[in-house]
């Protein structure tokens, strides 16, 4: 029999890839240049022409058995020691190679790290909005998913919600900053007051509490914004990094788990992390990728349009009179919608051929996300098209 609880997954399909398709299939009718696609995060800009050399090195002069060849279960050492002296060279911190565990970007490292330090039927705390597969995620390793209630004025943590929710069934909580969907980077200030709960909280409980960050987007951070390291304000901390949007990778599926040293086993997570690979068969990532990125750990792609994008964007939102929160980082900004009912709001746009996500799935009915990891010149001419839905439909 097939399983059921998969089974209903089916009626739940993500918004997010059916307005992608749709985007597509109407891209066949009318030019996908004239479909202005906001609706997935993936990358527009190449990887490095650094991150290519050193695939083509390796694949030219390294041994093909070691280079195609199944890696260690953690990840190949020599990486993992790259990954954790890149990290103290860059943050300050302590790392070392027993800290890092390779896995096939940050949704498997999410996914290792939930089942690493909660049990079934503990509560795993996020903040809206939150990046919709969380559910997936904690909720298939028996672990329950609480969202707490979003600060819509700042989509910083919103801390009386999150207390009242803080109870003694929450084994962990995972954060995104820079996040997914609002593009708000948390500040120092909302990372001190969650780490001093936190402590207070495992003191009181008499357990750990750990702190999962996500953190794929590390590296888009806007001028001007501080983003700070997370695992510098919490010893708990397991940090959750994919080279996706970085190094604009998201196909090669590659990233780590950094075990912050101070952390309660800190020596043993990373070997815990590789047993749990064995239960869900998400070892191993490819050894050549493994590889090539350790070349470049210093690197970024040109983020820079991302920027561009985002202020274009913004300053039309607000003109048009829209309620946003400006980001301070990634590709994705959350306007409030003109009506209550932001799917209504949403099938609109579709009539003018911009694509944009309701926000339900994320925790915040009322709002969109626009994904604008779209070409620079594609913004400027949805601009008008955004303009001409706003005043047909709502002026």
């Amino acid at each position: 029999m097939i399983n059921p609880s998969y089974k209903a997954l089916l009626s739940g399909k993500s918004i997010i890839r059916e307005l992608s398709e749709y985007a597509t299939e109407r891209g066949k009718e009318i030019g996908y240049e004239n479909v202005f696609d906001y609706s997935l995060g993936n990358p527009s800009v190449p990887c490095t022409q650094s991150f290519t050399d050193a695939m083509l090195d390796l694949l030219r002069n390294s041994d093909p058995v070691s280079v195609h060849g199944y890696s260690p279960s953690l990840g190949i050492t020599s990486v993992r020691k790259a990954v954790a002296e890149s990290l103290n060279t860059r943050f300050g911190t302590c790392y070392e190679t027993k800290h890092i565990f390779m896995t096939c970007g940050a949704a498997g490292a999410v996914a290792h790290a939930v089942r690493c330090v909660t049990v079934p039927g503990d509560e795993v705390l996020t903040f809206a909005p939150f990046f919709p597969e969380y559910t997936q995620y904690v909720n298939q390793t028996g672990a329950v998913l609480k969202v707490v209630p979003a600060n819509t004025g700042t989509f910083q943590i919103n801390f009386e919600a999150f207390e009242e929710m803080l109870t003694e069934k929450v084994g962990a909580v995972l954060i995104n900053t820079p996040n997914n969907p609002s593009g708000v980077v948390y500040t120092s200030g909302t990372l001190n007051r969650l780490a001093e709960l936190l402590r207070r909280k495992q003191a009181e409980y008499g357990h750990d509490i750990f702190l999962i960050s996500d953190e794929p987007y590390r590296e888009i951070v806007f001028a001007g914004v501080d983003a700070p390291f997370v695992a510098k304000f919490y010893d708990n901390t397991l940090t959750c990094y994919s080279f996706s949007k970085s190094l604009s990778l998201p196909g090669e599926r590659i990233g780590y788990i950094a075990v912050n040293p101070k952390a309660n086993d800190a020596d043993i997570i990373a070997v815990i992390c590789g047993q749990i690979s064995r239960g869900i068969g998400h070892n191993c990532p490819p050894s050549i990728i493994q590889l090539a990125v350790s070349r470049v750990l210093g690197e970024t792609s040109d983020l820079s349009v991302y920027e561009t994008n985002m202020n274009l964007i913004y300053n039309k939102l607000m003109e048009l009179g829209f309620t946003v929160v400006k980001p301070g980082g990634t590709f994705y900004i959350f306007p409030k919608a003109l009506e209550e009912d932001a799917n209504a709001f949403c099938m609109k746009a579709k009539q003018y051929d911009l694509i944009l996500v309701p926000a339900d799935n994320f925790g915040c009915p009322g709002f969109f996300r626009m994904a604008y990891c779209i070409d620079t010149e594609k913004v400027i001419r949805s601009l008008d098209v955004l303009e001409k839905f706003v005043k047909n439909e709502y002026k």
